[in-house]
């Protein structure tokens, strides 16, 4: 595997260049952590069973619209995690036609080994950044992540 950066950036890359090499790295840094406990699990499976463990049991439309999976590819995810074990189809308790995603206990105690990689990639890309410079940027990724949800 190359963990090595795809491009370098510049100080003259855009701003959406360069937020998406900052996803890419971080991506590829959840992955080689997952990989190195010798797991067999991708970045989008890793955020359904992050979503479904902080948010809890959810339609799989809502789910694929929180990971950005259309239903095509959310299916295929769902099947792979299902056989593993670590989540389950459960009938909705208002809607008898629809189905509730949740985690099983496997899913629990595996998101439990997946909570470290996560925040240690995350502290790593921060290392260089002071307490308020952190803040800082959560704040300016907030406003700009709304004012483009507010232009639609």
């Amino acid at each position: 595997m190359n963990t090595g950066p795809l491009v370098t950036p510049t100080s003259q890359e855009s701003l959406g260049v360069l937020i998406g090499l900052v996803r890419a790295e971080l991506v590829r840094g959840i992955e080689a952590e997952i990989a190195a406990k010798g797991l067999d699990l991708r970045f989008t499976q890793f955020l359904i069973l992050k979503r479904l463990a902080v948010l809890g049991p959810m339609s799989a439309t809502e789910l694929a619209r929180s990971v950005e999976l259309d239903g095509g590819a959310m299916t295929r995810q769902l099947d792979q995690l299902e056989g593993r074990g670590y989540l389950r189809r459960c009938p909705h308790e208002q809607d008898r036609r629809a189905l509730r995603i949740e985690l099983t206990d496997a899913g629990r105690a595996l998101w439990q080994q997946l909570t470290g990689c996560n925040e240690r990639v995350l502290d790593a890309a921060q290392k260089t950044l002071s307490e308020i410079e952190r803040e800082q940027l959560h704040d300016y990724l907030s406003r700009v992540l709304l004012a483009l949800r507010e232009r639609k």
